[in-house]
């Protein structure tokens, strides 16, 4: 069987404002209904596969969870990473994980972020690179270049072994300009993706032969690691021994079993804003609007609106994103540099770099909708099924107000259901639970008021999540 393995680290900067650290591109719905990993994890259900192995760390745990329950699918592990370690490690905790059950398994590794339009060329390659991965080659996907495109590494095409089946002679760092397009001319080149199609034993005894410490760490690791529900906990102190180190330096451009399939499915990795104005249909004048747009006499140029009205006259080849605590405005030709905007947030310690006005939880979501000094409006979403932890505060009281679905509260010793239209008050130092009980997401309307209102006034007495005190 096939495994898809999703790789579902990285914070996706570039993609600042909308994609930020706590909330990052792959769980963001950029260029359809469904987010970045759902859409992936959908592209592989023409494929014979077995349930996916995600490759997360542990804040995006119960986002990764939520997202695959909404689209119906279970993972067969959602593997925590305890810090980053870069992608041979990542694959090789996802071999380690399978070879358990299944050591012949083929492994089919594919960053969690990465758009592909047409899906039915996608499985068609996948197809095409099975027999040689089950022969014990390690399989890359070099996707055709559509231009001499400077963001990407590429990969040099060897012998031809069969129609789209190269060996692998080399891969090659981000190009300049000349050096792009004496690549696009070769015809021999083509754009690195980072997916790979590999036998999960194949993996770890070329890892073994040429980044032999990052196999033991993995290794050590995965011995000592701990399980919680579909949840697995490579060990912390082993891992943070492990090398860190891409699977294409680590492996790729190493062994002597690598081999590549070609690629032609409208590829694109989402490295930046130009790449959705790339992949979007624009209007006549080579627009593309998202959310609540209005332009007049402009060309070339990306808008996107999460919250507001957003209206521009007279621009080209601008991008403009807006969301309800941030606004980006960029030449769409320096997009890339919007990561010296990130840089710029961090060294100034500003939230806007890592959290958005709704914030995720394990439980589901919350946004900030009116702050001052004594008092703050929130919008709570609760999502069916789950529950806050039994808690309280000693700066603040809180009134609920329930405006969709069923909350079930505890107040001290009272336990008692409020319908839509309802409301109850948590006095300060009460302990109290929230609870959905129902089939439908739970919304309700929290006004807290008191002398300090910050997160880090809650006590924790019990918690599904693990997160008491």
């Amino acid at each position: 069987m096939l495994t898809p393995v999703l790789l579902c680290g990285g914070v996706g900067s570039r993609l600042w404002p909308v994609s930020r650290e706590a909330h990052p591109k792959q769980f963001l719905p950029l260029a359809g209904e469904l987010s970045m990993l759902q859409e992936t994890l959908q592209r592989t259900s023409g494929l014979e596969e077995s349930a996916p192995i995600v490759v997360c760390n542990e804040e995006h745990r119960f986002m990764v969870a939520e997202q695959l329950r909404q689209v119906n699918l279970q993972a067969s592990a959602l593997i925590l990473e305890p810090q980053g370690r870069n992608t041979a490690p990542a694959v090789a905790l996802a071999a380690l994980q399978v070879s358990t059950v299944d050591p012949e398994a083929l492994l089919l590794v594919l960053p969690a972020d990465h758009l592909i339009q047409n899906v039915d060329a996608f499985v068609e390659a996948v197809a095409k690179a099975t027999p040689l991965a089950r022969q014990g080659r390690l399989m890359t996907f070099g996707v055709v270049p559509a231009s001499a495109e400077t963001g990407y590494g590429y990969i040099k095409c060897g012998a031809t072994l069969e129609a789209d089946l190269f060996d692998l002679e080399r891969f090659v760092e981000k190009p300049d300009a000349a050096t792009a397009q004496a690549y696009l001319d070769s015809g021999n080149y083509l754009w690195n993706s980072g997916m790979f199609l590999l036998r999960a034993a194949t993996y770890l005894e070329q890892l073994g032969e040429h980044a032999p410490e990052i196999l033991a760490c993995c290794q050590r690791a995965m011995e000592r690691a701990s399980t919680d529900l579909d949840f697995v906990r490579p060990d912390p102190q082993a891992f943070d021994e492990c090398p860190s180190d891409s699977i294409d330096y680590a492996v790729m451009e190493k062994t002597d079993t690598g081999a590549v399939v070609s690629l032609d499915c409208g590829w694109s990795d989402v490295g930046a804003w130009s790449a959705l104005w790339d992949v979007a249909q624009g209007d006549a004048n080579g627009n593309v609007c998202k959310g609540d747009v209005i332009v007049d006499n402009c060309t070339g140029s990306y808008f996107r609106s999460e919250s507001r009205l957003v209206a521009a006259t007279g621009v080209k080849n601008l991008v403009v994103v807006e969301t309800a605590d941030a606004i980006l405005v960029a030449d769409r030709a320096k997009v890339q540099d919007v990561k010296r905007i990130v840089n710029s947030l961090k060294e100034q310690q500003r939230p806007e770099v890592s959290l958005h006005r709704r914030v995720y939880r394990p439980w589901g979501s919350y946004e900030s909708l009116v702050v001052s000094e004594r008092f703050q409006v929130k919008r709570i979403m609760v999502n069916p099924g789950q529950t806050l932890s039994l808690q309280m505060h000693h700066h603040r009281a809180e009134h609920w107000i329930v405006v969709h679905g069923t909350a079930e509260v505890t107040c001290e010793d009272k336990v008692f259901m409020l319908g839509e239209d309802e409301s109850t008050y948590i006095p300060l130092g009460h302990k109290h639970r929230l609870t959905n009980p129902g089939r439908i997401p739970l919304e309700l309307i929290e006004v807290q008021s008191g002398a300090y209102l910050g997160e880090d006034d809650i006590v924790r007495f019990e918690d599904v999540y693990g997160r008491s005190e």
